[in-house]
């Protein structure tokens, strides 16, 4: 009778660690199905580039392609940038998925962009003092140097889809910038250019005449 008792203990023991265990593997899961905050690349085959004057004149569009997008071919551009000396112009940028379909909403990749502004900020930089108007050197090197941003995220830091821009007020030539940051949960109002994933950077050559 003594060894029936003790056979019985052991017995709801090892129930009692077997229902242990499976609580323990079902908490583990369910950690694991909690939703991770996406950091990787968006997908962009083509950049445009619109420079419009203020007070009228020629708009000036450049593009940059990656038709293959991570593939083999590498990205070219169609520039130079040419702007008139003296001049204020708004640049917007334009991004698209090629590999996707017009109707597929992973082609549009400025309207997502905008979607997830609170996650993205472009960074410009530039040489040979082209500006006059945001001075310096563009902020791609150091966060706080001047890029006059017209739009911003909802927590009011800068996204970048469209900026203002005046030229020097003699000729100059030189090289002109755009990155693009994925910053989920880093974006603030110090993070640099070396945060997060690199959605874009591409460099043209720039000429004010």
């Amino acid at each position: 009778m003594k060894n029936l008792i003790l056979f019985s203990s052991q017995t709801i023991n090892k129930v009692i660690s077997i229902y242990i265990l499976l609580i323990t593997i079902s908490l583990l899961t369910s950690c694991d199905e909690d939703p991770v905050k996406e950091d990787t690349p968006e997908l962009i085959t083509k950049v445009t580039l619109t420079f419009t004057p203020t007070g009228g004149g020629d708009v000036v569009v450049v593009t940059a392609n990656d038709p293959d997008g991570e593939g083999v071919q590498n990205i070219t551009v169609d520039g130079p940038i040419n702007l008139v000396i003296n001049k204020s112009y708004t640049l917007s940028i334009e991004l698209i998925n090629g590999l996707a379909l017009p109707t597929d909403p992973e082609y549009n990749i400025t309207e997502e962009i905008e979607e997830e502004k609170d996650e993205h900020m472009f960074f410009f930089a530039w040489t040979n003092n082209v500006f006059a108007d945001p001075a310096g050197n563009g902020n791609i090197d150091n966060r706080s140097d001047a890029v006059n941003y017209n739009d911003e995220d909802t927590n009011g830091l800068p996204l970048g889809l469209s900026t203002d821009w005046t030229t020097a007020t003699s000729a100059a030539s030189g090289t002109f910038r755009v990155m693009l940051k994925h910053q989920p949960d880093l974006k603030s109002a110090t993070s640099s250019s070396s945060a997060g994933e690199t959605d874009l950077d591409i460099t043209f050559d720039i000429s004010v005449n």
